[in-house]
């Protein structure tokens, strides 16, 4: 296994979220279980790489079929979510989370095995595709990423985004799962969504359609951007391979998790 696949402090927060190892069997015990580190060391490789699962090297100590049945077993068991908030909870507690303003938005890939959350482009020649809805803070950590169909408009997951914000701990008082300001682009431009955004406490800040650029939201606006660009520095993101949209919304979740680590080993 390559260490630097899954360095320690990524595993120390991974490993009390994992699900324990089945009890082999007295007569006929069949092969080692895989460690599970290695196991997960073969899911980032994929996720980073974008090849095949049945291309995973040998040489990391674990076959293709074993990582993909671990991140499905580990997709199942709710661990990215739990690894998601505790992250937040970590970087709230160093003050590294600015979660009065948070920016919003959508970003398409290709669909190459269909399968659920999958629909017409219309930025595509209405070629199979997914979308990736991301709503990040002040400075572009992800706060909670959701997967739809290519042929859904972003606005359709504004709120779902808002309300997929964990409570976020990590100091005195109730937990914050509300940004004060969410910031967008025209693709939002929607008085209805404005209202529900008012009547949950979040002041809308969206260009309006029709009105010449330089409104000067995109001062703060443009971190979502940068947060998709690093997303999908992942190459399994790039184009969604996976049949199964709750494996594909894991590796999201696994690749937003890493993001965030990353925040933290600045501090």
């Amino acid at each position: 296994m390559r260490a630097d696949l899954v360095p320690d402090d990524l595993w120390e927060r991974v490993a009390p979220l994992l699900p324990p190892a089945p009890e082999r069997r007295r007569q006929h015990p069949g092969r080692l279980r895989v460690p599970d580190r290695v196991a997960l060391a073969g899911i980032l490789y994929v996720l980073r790489t974008g090849i095949a699962w049945r291309d995973l090297p040998a040489s990391l100590g674990c076959s293709g079929v074993t990582a993909w049945r671990r991140l499905r077993d580990w997709t199942d068991a709710g661990v990215w979510p739990r690894l998601h908030a505790a992250l937040l909870t970590e970087l709230r507690r160093a003050d590294l989370l600015d979660l009065d303003d948070c920016a919003v938005d959508g970003s398409h890939v290709r669909a190459l095995k269909g399968g659920d959350h999958v629909g017409p482009s219309p930025v595509d020649r209405a070629r199979p595709g997914s979308k990736h809805h991301l709503i990040v803070d002040r400075h572009g950590t992800p706060l909670a990423v959701t997967l739809t169909g290519g042929n859904r408009h972003d606005v359709t997951q504004l709120l779902p985004l808002v309300d997929a914000v964990p409570p976020i701990r990590g100091r005195q008082g109730r937990p914050r799962r509300r940004p004060r300001r969410l910031y967008a682009d025209r693709g939002y431009d929607f008085d209805k969504y404005r209202r529900l955004l008012w009547k949950r406490g979040i002041k809308p800040l969206i260009a309006r359609r029709g009105v010449a650029h330089g409104s000067g939201l995109g001062r703060t606006r443009w971190v979502v951007e940068r947060t998709f660009a690093w997303l999908h520095q992942f190459k399994r993101l790039r184009i969604r391979y996976e049949h199964l949209a709750d494996l594909h919304q894991g590796l999201l979740q696994l690749a937003c998790s890493i993001i965030r680590l990353r925040r933290l080993r600045m501090a």
